[in-house]
C-alpha cells in the first residue's frame, strides 16, 4: 500500500506548492495577502457610494416635516379661537355683573346730563347781553354784601354778650329778637320791608307747579325773605302740586291763576335774578304767559301759618 502527500491549500495569493522537495523561496513581502482584503474595502466603499448618493436627496424633505408639525399648531390655534368665541358669545351675565352694568350707565347717564345741562347754561350766558352780563355781576356782588353783613350782625351781638356787665338780660334781649326773626322764616309773624311783587297770568292754563317751584326757588336764591303767593305763606315745608282739572295746590290750598308773588327782599337783587337770560320770566314767556314786576319801598306778607309740633324731631342735645 502506498503512501501519498495530500496536496497543500493554496495560498491566500493563490499559488500552491506544487513539490516538497524543493525548498520555498522566502518572500519578501506578503503583496498578495494585501490585495484581497484591499479588495473587499473597495467593494464596500462602491456598493456603500449609492446608499449615500440615495440619501443625500432625502435633506429637502425635512420642510415637509416641518410643515406636517405645523399644520397640529394652526389646529391648535383654530380650536383655541372657537374656544374664545364660544366663551365671550352669547355673553353669560351673572346678577351681580349685570348690576354693576346698570350702576355704571345710570352713572354715565347722570354726568352726561349735567355736562350737557351746565353747556347749556354756559351757552346762554356766551349768548347774553352786555347789560345782562353787568346785572348778574351786580347781584353777585349783592349776595356776598348781605352774607358779609349777616356775619359782621352776628360777631356783633357775640361781642355784646361777652362784654355786657348784665349778660343775663342782654341775652334775653336777644333771645327776644331772634325769636322774631324765626317767627318770621317760620311763617308765624307778619313781615314788612321793600320787596317786589311778581304776577303771572296764565290765560292757556300752560303754568304747572314746577315752574311756580322754579320761580320760589329763584327767589329764594336771590335773597327773598318773606314769600306770599296769591293768601298762601310760603315757609320751609311748602309744597306744589298740579290738579287733574287744571290749576295748582299749594300746601293743599287751590291757587287760581294770576298768581302773584309778594316777596319782602331787596329789590335790586331780586328783579335781575327773574330776568337772567334763561330765567323765570323767559320760561314763563315761553309758556304763553306774561310775568310782571313791580318793586316797591314797601310791601307787606301778612299771610300766617299755623305752627306744628313735630311728632319725631326733637332738639339735639350737644
Amino acid at each position: 500500500m502506498s503512501l501519498t502527500k495530500a496536496p497543500e491549500p493554496e495560498s491566500a495569493g493563490g499559488t500552491s506548492k506544487a513539490e516538497p522537495e524543493r525548498e520555498p523561496k522566502p518572500e519578501p513581502k506578503p503583496e498578495p495577502t494585501a490585495e484581497p482584503t484591499a479588495e473587499p474595502q473597495v467593494e464596500a466603499q462602491v456598493e456603500a457610494g449609492p446608499e449615500s448618493t440615495e440619501s443625500e436627496p432625502a435633506e429637502p424633505t425635512e420642510p415637509a416635516g416641518t410643515a406636517e408639525a405645523e399644520q397640529p399648531a394652526a389646529g391648535d390655534r383654530n380650536a383655541g379661537r372657537r374656544r374664545l368665541k364660544a366663551a365671550l358669545w352669547p355673553p353669560r351675565l351673572s346678577r351681580g355683573q349685570l348690576v354693576v352694568a346698570l350702576l355704571l350707565f345710570s352713572l354715565g347717564l347722570a354726568l352726561a346730563i349735567q355736562v350737557r345741562s351746565t353747556n347749556d347754561h354756559h351757552n346762554q350766558l356766551r349768548g347774553a347781553r352786555q347789560e345782562d352780563l353787568v346785572r348778574i355781576l351786580d347781584e353777585l356782588d349783592s349776595r356776598q354784601q348781605r352774607l358779609q353783613q349777616e356775619k359782621a350782625e352776628l360777631e356783633q351781638s357775640l361781642a355784646k354778650l361777652e362784654n355786657s356787665s348784665n349778660q343775663a338780660k342782654e341775652a334775653q334781649e336777644q333771645t327776644r329778637k331772634k325769636m322774631t326773626e324765626l317767627g318770621v322764616l317760620a311763617g308765624t309773624v307778619k313781615a314788612t320791608g321793600p320787596g317786589i311783587v311778581l304776577t303771572v297770568d296764565d290765560p292757556q292754563g300752560q303754568v304747572k307747579a314746577d315752574m311756580l317751584l322754579d320761580t320760589l326757588q329763584e327767589l329764594r336764591a336771590a335773597g327773598a325773605e318773606a314769600i306770599q303767593i296769591n293768601d298762601v305763606r310760603v315757609v320751609v315745608n311748602t309744597y306744589f302740586t298740579d290738579l287733574s282739572g287744571g290749576g295748582v295746590q299749594i300746601d293743599g290750598k287751590k291757587v287760581a291763576p294770576p298768581y302773584r308773588f309778594t316777596v319782602v327782599g331787596n329789590p335790586q337783587d331780586l328783579t335781575p335774578a327773574l330776568n337772567i337770560p334763561g330765567g323765570v320770566v323767559r320760561t314763563l314767556e315761553s309758556h304763553q304767559a306774561r310775568a310782571t314786576i313791580t318793586q316797591q319801598q314797601k310791601v307787606v306778607v301778612d299771610a300766617l301759618v299755623d305752627p306744628k309740633t313735630p311728632q319725631y324731631a326733637k332738639p339735639a342735645s350737644k
